[in-house]
């Protein structure tokens, strides 16, 4: 494998910290993306999808913070046609994937990124539905303190930097619309559970923070001189992915197919009753105030569940192809990564204005 001209980011480094796989796990998996997954993909299921979910079906589904079965449950959605084992509090791709490995968990909520760092890693797993996003749903937070007004003013300083997930490809691809370089910035790798803190103590000069972590963060630090900054970079994907040896398995096939339309008629109830899910979520469950909930959803994204694949395809590529810029993975097809058996599952089930 070439070396990483990332300065100060090492590749194992990368798979071992982010990933957390033991070493001996590693084993086989640390080439670049290829033979190994490649291989499991031509082995998915290509057949029909089942029409009706056989009894005594069950799911392991990831929902991060919970927030995925009380959308279901506040949308009174009523009861799936499977049984949902256990609802997994799991949210970042490095985690997902690990569960994914330890056959834990059957089907998650990512964004665009851990997909590919699953191929990479030689784990064979496919995306069966998308919603699109429009608006940026990251910001790029300073630490205490700092003089950083612009991503141009990002040269030379440390980044916290996650290679596995969301926050990552939102940072490159913020660096390359600014004409940066990556020997020109200190990739700082970190997950992104690390971030505030590696922030608050000046481990790192800037981390890109969710929507919703934003205004705790500002509360606490702005008055000492933290700030955000807003760029237009969006990260376009957030969709559901299984495991090649779930989808093989036609009962939990069909049973990921009936879940897609809960999952997706969710997020269209939750855009539709804010005040309801500021309540219940933000500040039930996630300590925060009204005004700081209602801060967060005017960043919301409309969700979009498009019929076709095709642009998300394009941006998956786009974004596997700046990570191969970058040497953080090996170039390759993404179209491996999509499960076309479920392309417009999710479209169908949302009225026309949240297809387009």
């Amino acid at each position: 494998m070439p070396t990483s001209p990332v300065p100060g980011v090492d590749r194992r480094l990368f798979l071992t910290s982010l990933l957390g796989v033991t070493a001996a796990g590693l084993t086989g998996l640390t080439g670049c993306a290829g033979s190994s997954a490649a291989a499991g993909s031509e082995g998915a299921s290509t057949a029909p999808l089942a029409t009706k979910v056989p009894a005594g079906t069950s799911l392991k589904i990831a929902s991060y913070q919970n927030a995925q079965q009380l959308q279901i449950r506040l949308a009174k959605l009523g009861d799936p046609p499977f049984k949902v084992s256990n609802w997994l509090n799991i949210g970042a791709g490095p985690d997902v994937i690990n569960a994914f490995r330890a056959e834990s968990l059957d089907v998650a909520n990512n964004a665009g990124i851990p997909p590919i760092q699953a191929y990479y890693q030689g784990f064979d797993a496919k995306i069966v539905a998308i919603n699109i996003t429009r608006k940026p749903n990251y910001l790029f937070a300073t630490k205490p303190g700092s003089d950083i007004r612009s991503v141009g003013d990002f040269k030379g300083r440390r980044l916290a930097f996650s290679q596995g997930q969301a926050q990552g490809v939102v940072l490159l691809r913020a660096l390359k619309k600014a004409g940066l370089k990556y020997d020109e910035v200190e990739l700082v790798p970190l997950t992104s559970n690390q971030f505030l803190t590696a922030l608050q103590s000046g481990q790192v000069d800037i981390a890109p923070l969710a929507n919703s972590q934003t205004p705790a963060y500002l509360k606490q630090y702005e008055g000492k001189g933290a700030r955000v900054i807003t760029t237009d970079v969006v990260d376009l994907l957030n969709l559901l992915w299984a495991p090649v040896s779930v989808l093989n398995d036609s009962a939990k096939a069909a049973a990921i197919a009936a879940y897609i339309p809960f999952w997706a008629r969710s997020q269209v109830w939750t855009y539709e009753h804010p005040d309801v899910w500021n309540r219940e979520f933000y500040v039930g469950t996630q300590n925060l105030t009204l005004p700081q909930a209602e801060a967060i959803t005017e960043l919301a994204n409309k969700p979009l569940f498009p019929p076709s694949w095709d642009e998300a395809i394009q941006w998956e590529q786009e974004t596997a192809d700046l990570l191969a810029e970058g040497g953080f993975v090996k170039k390759f097809d993404v179209g491996e990564l999509f499960d076309h058996r479920f392309e417009g599952i999710a479209a169908k089930s949302v009225a026309a204005e949240y297809r387009r």
